[in-house]
């Protein structure tokens, strides 16, 4: 489905024997647990977790493996109905996954139930999965009765007959091992994509900025929460095996970059030190962070903006 990201030529593993790799999207509203259920799967944090809604903005790209399954999982935005440019892009870029995947999980909150916003994208599901398997997770299992659990199942299931139910919980790992085994079944045979070892696509840079961006997010959720992005300019590796990395984060008011800054740069500071200390256990290795507030009132129309986030800046017309 897709050429070596490295340019080499399929990964092969060294063992012999029949490998499978596909890819699978992750689907649903925002804030179902997609971002959560990927890191589980990969095992590590490559996607942005808040408790925000839409705060997942690029494709991003996890890699799990399950035997000698090679599992390339698309971490794609909430569905909702759009209202801005970037809305937009986020909701293409969520169906522009699907439509690249194997398979398809669908991801709706036992305690939420079947919303108009998850019907929605059933009747989506509907018009655009063609005969690839499309399994329905639900998660957050751990929030509602037993009984609860099967009338959603069979309510979502007379929508679309889903291919397998799966009940889950992300943020716990309740069922997602057998989540996981199913979909190491329903891919392709065919050599790896990646290195075995390799758990993400995304470029350093994009994580770094993903990261830190989360930790904005969480600290400023009330004053700021969708109306800052965060780029990273420069990337030094330096000879002692560390990295600096220098980013900006543009926010769209005056107002804004004092509230990032904080009394006596006291919020950007500690902002860091979270970012720094994340990047330091994820990349195993001392990692120095320098981050620039700027004040760009109209970064939401600017392309170059989109690109950085993995968006096409085409479809938020």
């Amino acid at each position: 489905m897709q050429d070596d990201p490295q340019g080499e030529g399929p990964a092969t593993p060294a063992e012999d024997g029949p490998t499978k790799a596909g890819f699978v999207a992750l689907i649903g509203e925002p804030n179902a647990g997609k971002s959560t259920l990927l890191n589980r799967m990969v095992g590590a944090k490559v996607s942005i977790v808040t408790h925000k809604v839409q705060t997942t903005r690029a494709r991003i790209r996890g890699i799990a493996m399950q035997d000698r399954a090679q599992i390339v999982f698309i971490d794609t935005p909430g569905v909702f109905r759009p209202r801005r440019r970037l809305d937009r892009a986020m909701v293409a870029a969520a169906w522009g996954g699907a439509a690249d995947a194997d398979v398809i999980v669908l991801l709706i909150e036992a305690h939420r139930g079947l919303t108009e916003g998850a019907r929605e994208v059933i009747a989506a599901l509907q018009q655009r999965l063609g005969t690839r398997p499309v399994a329905l997770a639900i998660n957050k299992i751990d929030k509602v009765k037993a009984e609860t659990l099967l009338a959603l199942a069979e309510e979502a299931n007379t929508l679309l007959p889903f291919s397998k139910t799966f009940m889950i919980s992300a943020e716990k790992g309740y069922g997602v091992q057998d989540l996981k085994e199913w979909l190491a079944e329903q891919i392709p045979r065919g050599p790896w994509f990646y290195p075995e070892d390799q758990i993400a696509d995304l470029p350093m840079r994009m994580i770094a900025a993903e990261v830190t961006r989360e930790k904005l997010t969480l600290r400023l959720h009330e004053e700021i929460p969708y109306q800052l992005t965060v780029e990273t300019e420069k990337w030094e590796e330096r000879k002692d095996g560390s990295a600096r990395i220098d980013q900006i984060v543009y926010v769209m008011r005056d107002g804004h970059k004092g509230i990032v800054l904080g009394k006596g740069g006291e919020t950007i500071k500690a902002i860091g030190a979270q970012a720094r200390a994340d990047l330091t256990e994820f990349m195993g290795r001392p990692v120095h962070l320098f981050l620039q507030v700027k004040v760009r009132p109209d970064w939401l129309e600017e392309s170059e903006r989109y690109s950085e986030m993995g968006l096409d800046f085409k479809d938020g017309n």
